[in-house]
């Protein structure tokens, strides 16, 4: 019998059983094709759980997608939910996965193909070419710490407050994958903090700045201010390599980079975390540069694809469908410890494997 990894789906509300629906479809091609098949669990969060259960999360849930080896997400909320009581809102039953799971590292890429340039409302030659991660925090700051609340006041008047708190400790397992993710990019950081007006931001610098002293001997650090980091993003975002910020701050400017590829809709992202002390579970790649090597997968797949259904590309049409397709299909598993750990053997391994077969690979990451 064989021993399946198990995929959790929770495709949540509005465009999310839409896409969830389509991967399933991809799924069953691997079942069909490759004999690659897993175990599928299905389960409601956000506003398809408030719906039927009352809270945007069950406890059931939550423990059905702890034991699972994946979580695939859709989407949550809704304008119909606007009115629910705050605790009971869609968005809850992701922050509580996210906690629960400890899913501190959010990797949300941001790159524009040659072919899709014309979707951006930017200029073409502003953001051609544009290949950026924002590395965003993702379990701390203002989403989750506490005091927080709304107080009545005693001239009649209310008062809500939110705390943005980090600890040493937050501030520099985010800072560690940004750091790490940079080696096999461009070696360019960029810490986002608002150290002018705010004490989590004062703190935030000092701790990357040391860490960077530390362990960034193989990377450029500087340091931006949010504000200015959002206009710099719709000036010259081809500036940035890696971004790292906090919660908050992450979550403005990931959507902003999305949208400078067109559409929000058009980018993936990963919440990472790490292994449980108590149970031992992984919830993300053992390794954070093997999500380089998945997009590596992804680039050379395309070609594959193409000449499998339409017919063969001579070496110029095949530079330039690599450089304007991203279809994924057709591809067979390779184990992770069989990919070279260090950059320089990277692009010796990715020529070789693109004279065989796409490839496709495992690893244990909740999404």
């Amino acid at each position: 019998m064989k021993n399946n990894k198990k995929i959790m789906l929770l495709a949540g509300d509005g465009v999310g059983p839409e896409v969830v629906n389509e991967t399933t479809r991809i799924i069953k091609w691997f079942e069909d094709n490759l004999n690659l098949s897993f175990d599928l669990d299905e389960g409601l969060v956000g506003g398809a759980s408030y719906d039927k259960f009352g809270v945007p999360l069950t406890d059931e849930t939550l423990a059905d997608a702890m034991s699972a080896d994946a979580i695939l997400f859709g989407s949550v909320g809704g304008p119909q939910y606007d009115k629910v009581s705050f605790d009971k809102r869609p968005e809850n039953g992701l922050l509580k996965l996210r906690k629960e799971m400890d899913l501190f590292a959010n990797l949300r890429p941001a790159m524009v193909f040659p072919a899709l340039a014309n979707s951006s409302t930017l200029k073409k030659e502003i953001v051609s070419g544009l290949d950026i991660l924002i590395v965003r925090e993702l379990t701390g700051g203002i989403y989750f710490a506490e005091p927080r609340g709304i107080e009545n006041l005693s001239n009649g008047e209310k008062k809500g407050f939110d705390t943005n708190l980090y600890t040493t400790r937050e501030i520099e397992r985010i800072g560690r994958v940004a750091f790490d993710l940079a080696k096999f990019r461009n070696k360019q950081v960029t810490s986002v903090e608002k150290s002018n007006v705010m004490m989590s931001g004062v703190l935030w610098k000092e701790v990357m700045s040391s860490l960077y002293e530390n362990e960034g001997k193989e990377i450029s650090l500087n340091h931006m201010y949010t504000d200015n980091c959002a206009m710099q993003l719709v000036r010259d975002p081809k500036q940035f390599d890696v971004i790292v910020t906090d919660n908050l701050f992450g979550d403005i400017l990931s959507d902003t980079s999305a949208m400078l590829t067109g559409s929000l809709g058009m980018l993936p992202s990963a919440s990472l975390g790490s292994k449980d002390e108590i149970t031992g579970k992984i919830y993300d790649a053992l390794d954070h540069e093997q999500l380089l090597w998945v997009h590596a997968c992804l680039q050379l797949s395309s070609i594959y694809f193409y000449e499998k259904t339409v017919g063969k590309l001579t070496d110029t049409e095949k530079n330039k469908y690599h450089e304007e397709n991203t279809l994924a299909a057709d591809m067979v598993l390779v184990d992770i410890s069989q990919m070279p750990k260090t950059h320089s053997k990277l692009k010796e391994w990715v020529i070789q494997k693109s004279k065989e077969k796409n490839y496709l690979i495992k690893t244990d990451v909740a999404m």
